[in-house]
């Protein structure tokens, strides 16, 4: 028998140590393209599926240059890497429930801290080369050992890895975790031997497609004819326009050329109705965030901090900018979460409670800087935003950029204290799973979210979290819950970074041109389960 590959790549390796700085977190950036056409032809696949021909059309809201599954935050490369590149769990996205995707079945249990699994039986990557569990241990390596690491504090209850045999995965924990199979989907297993620079480029996986080729403007998929899963291709090519532009992609979906469009505003929906296309809304976590830089007076107290949210008055947000489509928030959940709990702090509009929070804190006027995104959504909240506090003492200049260049220059400089003082920006950690730990630990982990851009690791408040967070995932059930009904109270309370509303996610399609499409409450496009129709 070969010797077990091991990484004992543990939470106390890389949790300990100075902060790392982290790939930027943007989910937003620019591009246009044109539409593809049926091919006309079938596919058959190595699990005898045929795909039922034509092509997948579908115009993408999102743009980026980097594809790399391990620790990617970018809407259109994770959702593209949805189809493409496999877990040994996914999550059905409609559901957020876990299947075995290059897993055979489910964990073995070896004991409360070690688990088995093994891979699914003749598993190939879309090259022709066998994944092995020496894949998954290298893939585990990549992601928590990667600079910056953003998944790390999602996986931190994994110990060490290894490959017990080519088929067999043992993954001994660091203490006992009752989301092991949910969270194994974040780690995206692509061939040991792959570089960093490749897999950033055009990433090679197990998934029912493969990537055809990668430009600013398109995506070109074809079926991976290797592939042995549940979810064959159903279609004979998969072509998506990359189109940030509102405009250009409400005319793209408008005269057809596309079957299925993501992120509509709100703006279009009847024009898009009137066209004949389907357009649903889903109530998810998307949202708006303001974060703040607690390392600099005065955001360093929390009054100040919760003044914001007193000032701004949501509700007209929601109902001007919004259409309508989101949610008030009356806790770090949205309502129709499963988890949800009302925390002990709502936020509602209350401007002498706001200028009461600054005079306790000692401030009566503040002059700040509101760093934003270029989302275009996020640009329509910022004057009302601006006005509101404006009204309390709060003179905000708004400071408008690109989100990576908004982070890099903003948020993770190797300044000591960062040059931000408050960030208004998108975010949607949905993408990777929707259990509360999860969604908690992508903004206020370990990680560089807490350890450089709202800088609240190391306070008591911070501190107090994650030992609530750190009980709450070693039960179940109603003491689960009640441990994390505390954590959404502190978050409330301390809000280093909240969010202002809970959005819907609207999507238009075609009935006529697609089958099988289920739209999602997050970011990101999933047609694994779409067909086209000839």
């Amino acid at each position: 028998m070969e010797q077990p590959i091991k990484a004992t790549l543990s939470r106390r390796t890389f949790l300990a140590g100075s902060a790392v700085a982290a790939a930027a977190a943007g989910l937003t950036l620019a591009g246009c393209g044109g539409g593809g056409g049926d091919t006309g032809s079938t596919t058959t696949t190595d699990n005898g599926a045929v795909a039922q021909g034509g092509t997948l059309t579908a115009a993408v809201a999102y743009e980026t240059n980097n594809y790399l599954p391990p620790n990617n935050s970018s809407a259109l490369a994770v959702g593209a890497n949805w189809h493409v590149v496999e877990g040994l769990y996914e999550l059905d996205m409609a559901t957020y429930k876990p299947y075995a995707a290059l897993a055979a079945g489910d964990p073995v249990e070896v004991s409360e801290t070690e688990y088995e699994v093994t891979l699914r039986d003749g598993a190939k990557f879309s090259d022709g080369t066998d994944v092995k569990a020496s894949d998954v241990v290298a893939s585990y390596e990549r992601t928590v050992g990667a600079e910056g690491a953003l998944y790390l504090s999602m996986l931190d209850f994994i110990d060490s890895v290894e490959a017990k045999d080519d088929t067999t995965v043992t993954f001994k924990l660091a203490h006992p975790f009752s989301l092991v199979k949910e969270r194994l989907a974040l780690i995206k297993v692509v061939p040991e031997s792959a570089t960093d620079a490749d897999l950033t480029k055009q990433p090679v996986g197990s998934g029912p497609w493969m990537y055809q080729s990668i430009s600013e403007s398109a995506i070109e998929f074809v079926p991976n004819e290797h592939y042995t899963g549940s979810k064959p291709a159903k279609a004979d090519t998969m072509h998506w326009d990359i189109i940030k532009d509102d405009t250009a992609r409400t005319t793209a979906m408008q005269s057809a050329t596309v079957a299925v469009m993501e992120n509509v505003p709100a703006t279009v929906a009847d024009q898009l109705t009137g066209a004949g296309a389907a357009v649903e809304s889903v109530q998810g976590f998307n949202l708006p965030f303001l974060m703040f830089n607690t390392k600099k007076a005065p955001f360093d107290d929390a009054r100040v901090r919760q003044a914001f949210f007193y000032a701004i008055d949501v509700n007209k947000l929601i109902s001007n900018a919004m259409s309508g489509l989101a949610a008030p928030v009356k806790s770090f959940l949205p309502e129709d979460h499963a988890n949800f709990h009302e925390a002990s702090t709502v936020y509602e509009q209350n401007a002498d409670m706001a200028k009461r929070l600054l005079e306790e804190a000692g401030v009566t006027t503040i002059d700040c800087t509101l760093d934003i995104t270029d989302a275009s959504w996020i640009k329509d909240l910022s004057p009302s935003i601006k006005e509101d506090l404006g009204k309390v003492g709060i003179n905000v200049t708004i400071q408008e950029q690109a989100s990576a260049a908004l982070y890099s220059n903003r948020c993770d400089t190797d300044e000591e204290v960062q040059p931000f003082d408050v960030v208004l920006a998108p975010g949607d950690p949905t993408v990777f799973g929707n259990d509360p730990d999860l969604l908690m630990n992508w903004w206020y982990g370990d990680n560089s979210w807490t350890q450089k851009r709202s800088s609240w690791k190391g306070s008591a408040e911070y501190e107090q979290l994650h030992e609530l967070m750190s009980q709450a995932v070693e039960t179940t059930g109603s003491e689960q819950q009640e441990l994390w009904n505390r954590c959404f109270d502190i978050i409330a309370e301390q809000v280093p970074l909240y969010p202002l509303f809970h959005r819907q996610m609207t999507t238009a399609y075609y009935e006529s041109m697609v089958t099988g499409f289920k739209p999602i409450s997050t970011t990101g496009l999933n047609l694994l389960d779409a067909a086209a129709t000839a």
